[in-house]
């Protein structure tokens, strides 16, 4: 898994000021989206979207919401308030949406190249994106949070995944 535009060189997130939990998701100033392989059975397809979210839940402030305390008062951790689309592309599509995604300064990009998927060993993950140059890697996903006009013109009309 990599990422591109990570905090370091982008500030992409929700200021504590933003995160208003009474808006409906289409009303947030950013947009999640996790697009997904189509060429992908169920399993690897529910592990790859898990694998580009935990990073981007992790780089991106404010994503999620505060934890919810339920009548008997067990919490229940924080979920992303501004909502997330598991969308589907086929390989092409989804290596020239992370294409696009990556080129904007102002987009947060978490991707699971297929060589995730294909080792056991982290290392070894680690060794095969490395011998790769970008415009060959293959993905299984990848997640962009983003200025919602702009992620929606990256992403198109894609399907959610079914």
């Amino acid at each position: 898994m990599s990422v591109a535009n990570a905090p370091e060189t982008t500030a992409v997130g929700f200021a504590p000021e933003e995160r208003d939990y009474s808006l409906s998701t289409r009303q947030a100033r950013l947009k999640w989206v996790v697009v997904v392989s189509s060429d992908l059975p169920p399993g690897r397809a529910a592990n790859a979207a898990i694998c580009a979210a935990a990073p981007t839940a992790a780089s991106v402030p404010g994503l999620l919401g505060a934890e919810a305390a339920d009548a008997r008062g067990a919490v229940h951790p924080g979920l992303p308030w501004a909502g997330c689309s598991v969308l589907v592309a086929d390989p092409a599509t989804l290596r020239a949406i992370r294409a696009k995604a990556v080129s904007r300064t102002d987009t947060f990009v978490a991707d699971v190249p297929v060589a995730a998927q294909s080792t056991r060993v982290y290392s070894d993950f680690i060794a095969a994106v490395g011998e790769s140059l970008t415009e060959d890697i293959d993905y299984c996903a990848v997640s962009i949070v983003g200025p919602r006009n702009r992620v929606d013109k990256i992403v198109g009309k894609l399907p959610l995944m079914p």
